[in-house]
């Protein structure tokens, strides 16, 4: 009885230590019973950075496990979204994916993954493109600004991002929607909206294409103005701002973030990250923080988001190749 007692408290003891092991052959105990990694393909500081962390700081209280985020920067968004679409597909690393995962395997760029490599749990955020001028620029409107493109003596610079950024590829876009050529001005690359409004705000480039949130603080201080927004509608808290067609320029350009997890993760774990993602994304305090960023809400649940990331894979697939930055 004694030896009997003894076999059946190592036999427990055994079970409890290989489940504690975890990773080995499935998922071990109830989701979650450890910390959970949420990667950030862009560095530290970065707008999709300070939404990382605060879905990782709400997860962890919604979830009681650690929630960490990792910034994985590299090769244009596409080492941290390849990381994520390869990770364990096992609830315990999610993804901050943005805008470039519809772009970036189009480019070339080694090791890029696509929304297929992913289980899309929800888009979060969007923030269209806008034309960003100087209050002094001679140009009033969209139209006169596409017009002194079109017949201007001299070409005139843009910035807002590296080439074949998200904001590189709108204005490619609107001016290729305009029937004019992707390359009737020219794109001087930088690391990204901040340091295009200082070479704008210095006279060193004419015009800069970001959102309209990277630009506020200068806009509300008149040093700036938006020639238009690439939306759907104006904007709520920029009203005055016309759209791209509104001025006969049929071309809508969205950045956009979301939260996924690889393909193959399980459907149950995938559901309860779901549902926890909406009441978080549905919460006062998530509404405070984007409009306290001023990064537009823009609320799309699994099929849906997965819905939107293919529409938007087939948009700029023309963009990528019109402006010359398709893959070979």
């Amino acid at each position: 009885m004694f030896q009997q007692g003894l076999w059946k408290q190592f036999a427990a003891g055994l079970v409890v230590a290989v489940t504690a092991l975890g990773g080995g052959c499935g998922q071990q105990g109830p989701y979650p019973n450890r910390a959970i990694t949420l990667i950030c393909p862009w560095a530290v500081g970065g707008g999709t950075d300070r939404v990382s962390r605060f879905w990782a700081d709400a997860l962890q209280q919604e979830l009681g496990q650690p929630v960490t985020v990792v910034n994985r920067t590299g090769g244009s968004g596409a080492v941290g979204h390849s990381a994520g679409a390869h990770a364990r597909p096992d609830g315990y690393t999610l993804t901050t994916i943005t805008f470039e995962l519809c772009t970036m395997h189009r480019m070339g760029i080694p090791a890029a993954p696509t929304f297929d490599d992913y289980r899309c749990l929800l888009q979060i955020n969007a923030d269209p493109a806008a034309l960003i001028v100087r209050d002094d620029a001679p140009w009033k409107t969209l139209d006169e600004f596409l017009a002194a493109v079109r017949d201007g003596p001299t070409k005139l610079k843009m910035s807002g991002t590296a080439t074949g950024g998200a904001w590189d590829l709108a204005r490619a876009g609107l001016l290729q929607a305009a029937d004019l050529p992707t390359d009737s001005v020219i794109w001087v690359p930088t690391e990204g909206a901040a340091p295009s409004l200082h070479e704008l705000l210095g006279g060193h480039i004419d015009v800069v294409c970001c959102s309209i949130p990277e630009a506020a603080q200068n806009l509300e201080g008149d040093a700036l103005r938006a020639l238009a927004v690439m939306s759907d509608e104006r904007l709520e808290e920029f009203p005055d701002v016309p759209t791209a067609r509104e001025a006969g320029v049929d071309w809508v350009a969205v950045g956009w973030r979301g939260l996924a997890v690889p393909k193959e993760t399980p459907e149950e774990i995938a559901a309860l990250l779901e549902k926890t993602c909406r009441s978080i994304a549905e919460s006062d305090e998530y509404r405070n923080f984007m409009r306290k960023q001023r990064f537009g809400v823009k609320i799309r649940t699994s099929d849906d988001f997965t819905a939107f990331l293919r529409e938007q894979d087939a948009q700029w697939q023309s963009v990528v190749q019109s402006a010359g930055y398709a893959r070979e």
